[in-house]
């Protein structure tokens, strides 16, 4: 019976994984390297999407309902809600069928989804680029998270809980057979210890190389022109697809600036360097912007930064035992926040025995398509219902 559990990161994976284990009374402790939550982290932003249209990766999209009912259980322990349901455009640039492939997987989950006339975009959507469009795809089940708060309800919940949270504590070795972690010359132990070191988690778990790589990507956070600023502030997600590369944005809403960036990985860099984003970090992200939105050259730039990714060939997440004693969550690839919770939540399970720990690797990787979720999980103490 696994009574103690150590996690390793203070992103959204391990604080996710503390809080389901915590939810089943085991002993929680949490070590993170910076602070809690950490600017540096990779789940750190203002804003994250979140969707249920996934493309080819059927896998994944089959996650998202019950990735959604993780997210209302938090809302609802920690009495806030950090979304925003606006919807997501996807403005095609290149003739294939990547709506074809998706309008199935939403049809089967019930979400709504529709194209939208290509005469209406310069209404509904100004600070689009229309030349070059071939389609434009409109999808419910998705909107916007927003990670600062997110993090911080939950460091501030996993405290009121007990769990031992150890931040600006950098761990030196994870050891998955004895289930034990150590920093400088303390060994802490445990019954199960969990990498969830973001870009950082190959250092401890060596074998996640060269499947999975530290990949230094930019983005940038803009003022749209004052004659656009209303429109992007109704704005939805928007994506532009075009071929060899694209463009997403999300609207300055809740607080938040307007943020856009690519999803092509660099697939190089450390983690550990400086998050300000140099000419080259920003070179590829120029032309996608100019191609996607109308008088780009009018935007004010707030501010260009640097965030670091784990990233997989296929951008399957790995999230598999590593030892006896030992588990990793590598969920990132550019889509992981979405997932966080679930993953925590799945990893939980499987350590506990209420639910076979060889089948999640292959859930996590977007790879199991027929999934059934019959485990009752328990209402943390404390919580409050919300109706969501």
């Amino acid at each position: 019976m696994v009574k103690k559990v150590l996690i390793v990161g203070g992103g959204i994976a391990g604080l996710s994984a503390a809080w389901a284990c915590a939810q089943r009374g085991m002993a929680v402790e949490l070590f993170e390297q910076g602070a809690l939550p950490n600017p540096r982290s990779s789940s750190f932003d203002e804003h994250r999407v979140i969707r249920h249209a996934y493309g080819r990766m059927a896998g994944y999209t089959r996650l998202m309902p019950e990735a959604y009912r993780i997210w209302e259980r938090l809302w609802a322990a920690t009495g806030r809600s950090h979304y925003e349901p606006c919807g997501t455009v996807v403005f095609l640039r290149q003739d294939d069928d990547w709506y074809d492939v998706v309008a199935r997987s939403l049809d089967e989950l019930s979400i709504d989804h529709h194209e939208v006339a290509l005469d209406e975009v310069s209404t509904r959507f100004p600070m689009i680029r229309e030349d070059g469009l071939v389609r434009v795809v409109e999808t419910g089940g998705a909107g916007i998270l927003f990670p600062i708060p997110i993090l911080t309800d939950l460091v501030v919940l996993l405290g009121g809980l007990g769990i031992g949270l150890h931040s600006h504590c950098r761990v030196d070795e994870v050891d998955p057979v004895k289930g034990t972690v150590r920093i400088g010359s303390t060994i802490h132990e445990g019954d199960v210890v969990v990498v969830a070191g973001g870009a950082w988690a190959d250092r401890l778990v060596s074998d996640l190389r060269p499947a999975v790589l530290p990949s230094r990507q930019a983005v940038l956070y803009l003022a749209p022109p004052p004659a656009l600023a209303e429109a992007w502030s109704k704005a939805p997600v928007m994506i532009d697809a075009a071929a060899g590369g694209g463009l997403y944005a999300l609207p300055p809403r809740c607080g938040t600036r307007l943020k856009i960036g690519d999803h092509s990985f660099s697939r190089r860099g450390n983690p550990d360097d400086d998050r300000f984003a140099t000419d080259l970090d920003l070179e590829r992200l120029w032309g996608p912007a100019r191609t996607a939105l109308r008088d780009f050259e009018s935007y004010t730039l707030l501010e260009r930064k640097a965030c670091f990714y784990t990233v997989h060939d296929r951008e399957e997440f790995q999230v598999r035992p590593t030892g006896p004693r030992g588990w990793v969550i590598s969920a990132c690839s550019g889509h992981g926040f979405k997932l966080g919770p679930l993953m925590g939540e799945l990893t939980a399970r499987a350590i506990t025995g209420e639910m076979d720990p060889e089948t999640l690797p292959p859930i996590a990787a977007g790879r199991a398509i027929d999934m059934a979720w019959n485990i009752e999980v328990p209402v943390i103490a404390g919580s409050t219902d919300l109706t969501l």
